[in-house]
């Protein structure tokens, strides 16, 4: 979403799709990973291969489509992510992806989709760059305040973020350095930061409600973070 309001272009939009499959795949992909970590091969993990390669033969489509149509270089952001992306993928093989750290692994591999979308649309390596900051920062501060949430549903004690939230202040702050017109964007981060520790303040509602509250606060710095680049 945010590549394609900062950037729109038809290869853009294809790697938005290719991120969907991607996020589709890791599903029947995880199966097969953990059947053959465990050397188990029923009918579960064989219709999941199956799946999974339908599913990566669309998403080999959409980088080809992406690759014929974008602008030269915007592949690169992509082979970043493989070091993050490779170490959350080594904690699902071993049914540890609910801790913190593949979850912030995996969330900023993912978002790596941002710079990579907004360099096929013509987006400067500056922007894209700090596209990706503002989106890693994002994760970095609602991850955390996530789990805290849950684990106080469950009457675990908080185990405080705030470690995090200076991350996520530190990465928006390094986002406007490497490009000053996401200084909305940075500013945007903050505002998560400070709604999020009101809300761990109050008495933890449902979960439902909580995820909920992270898809308004993740519209918020999207539009937000467009919004400040247009009238940058």
């Amino acid at each position: 979403m945010l590549a394609l309001a900062v950037a729109p272009s038809l290869a853009g939009l294809a790697l938005a799709v290719a991120a969907l499959v991607l996020f589709l795949v890791r599903t029947p992909a995880r199966a097969v990973a953990v059947g053959r970590h465990r050397g188990r091969w029923t009918t579960r993990e064989q219709v999941a291969a199956r799946v999974a390669a339908v599913e990566v033969a669309a998403l080999g489509a959409l980088v080809v489509v992406a690759a014929a149509l974008g602008e030269p270089g915007w592949w690169w952001p992509g082979l970043v992510a493989l070091v993050p992306g490779a170490l959350a993928a080594s904690y699902e093989v071993r049914s540890r992806s609910r801790r913190l750290v593949p979850e912030l692994a995996g969330a900023v591999a993912v978002v790596a989709v941002a710079p990579m979308a907004a360099l096929a649309g013509g987006a400067s390596t500056s922007l894209a760059i700090g596209l990706w900051l503002v989106l890693a920062a994002r994760s970095a501060t609602s991850i955390p305040h996530v789990r805290e949430q849950i684990g106080r549903v469950h009457g675990r004690a908080p185990t405080g973020a705030v470690r995090s939230d200076l991350v996520a202040i530190g990465l928006g702050a390094a986002a406007v350095v490497v490009d000053p017109a996401l200084a909305m964007g940075a500013a945007s981060i903050v505002a998560v930061v400070v709604a999020q520790r009101a809300l761990a303040r109050r008495p933890v509602p449902r979960v439902a409600v909580v995820g909920a509250t992270q898809v308004a606060l993740e519209v918020a710095v999207v539009g937000l973070t467009a919004l400040g680049v247009a009238l940058g």
